[in-house]
């Protein structure tokens, strides 16, 4: 195929174009930010099950203690009524059974203090407890709205880019011959289609060509169009070339 040299320089325009397409894409299906989401999520998940767990232990914690202290509400309640009793009784049977009731819930009411107590120290860890898996959430929610944010305006501004790359390749393909784009657009499908050479080197694939190559490529006529030995990219010859 032959085709104006200066199309052939424009191809490198294209290819340019389409590596900003193919990066931008990536970009969109791929925000950097989408790894650390998902495992935040599945952070997330395992913190929230901790922080039931937890909970768990201090609701348990508070029910008994509401339940002890409901005890004691009746250990005091008997034993305001027996003083009365007591104290409006003549009767020595009486008195003495009255006395050693109140002896017995005196114990009682001992007993279910030290249980109490032993129940708020348990229950003042298990708050704090509670409290610090609240903030290791709290953290990680923020974390993950923050990083989602940023992977929301990461896929906005690579759509964007990709949007404007687009406009551009179709700007430049629009002003090279359809001919040499339709082989272009072939080769692309398998990889690179077109590289400049460099200074003996094909850019494509940045292989250096050997001599017999380039006594070849010299004595092809520019507007031949001619392809890398090495990847079968289209060949861009300049002044840059070494020919």
């Amino acid at each position: 195929m032959n085709a104006d040299p200066a199309d052939q320089r424009r191809l490198l325009d294209l290819s340019e174009l389409d590596a900003r397409i193919r990066r931008a894409q990536n970009a969109k299906a791929h925000p950097p930010q989408a790894a650390r989401v998902q495992a935040l999520l599945a952070q997330r998940t395992a913190l929230v099950q901790e922080l039931s767990s937890r909970a768990g232990v201090r609701d348990g914690l508070r029910t008994e203690l509401s339940r002890i202290e409901s005890d004691v509400a009746v250990v005091d309640a008997r034993s305001a009524r027996d003083a009365q009793r007591l104290a409006a009784s003549s009767n020595a049977k009486e008195v003495q059974g009255f006395e050693s009731e109140m002896v017995s819930l005196a114990r009682r009411k001992s007993d279910l203090e030290d249980a109490e107590l032993d129940v708020m120290e348990r229950l003042e860890v298990a708050e704090a407890a509670v409290a610090e898996q609240e903030a290791i959430v709290a953290s990680t929610n923020e974390e993950g709205a923050r990083l989602s944010a940023e992977a929301k305006q990461a896929v906005a501004d690579a759509t964007r880019d990709l949007e404007t790359a687009q406009r551009d390749r179709a700007a430049v393909a629009g002003g090279i011959a359809a001919d040499l784009v339709a082989l272009y657009d072939r080769l692309a499908v398998r990889g690179n289609a077109a590289g400049h050479l460099h200074r003996g080197t094909c850019e494509a694939c940045r292989m250096v060509l050997s001599g017999t190559d380039m006594n070849k490529l010299r004595q092809a006529a520019p507007d031949l169009v001619v392809n890398c030995p090495e990847c079968g990219a289209i060949l861009v010859r300049t002044e840059e070339s070494g020919l």
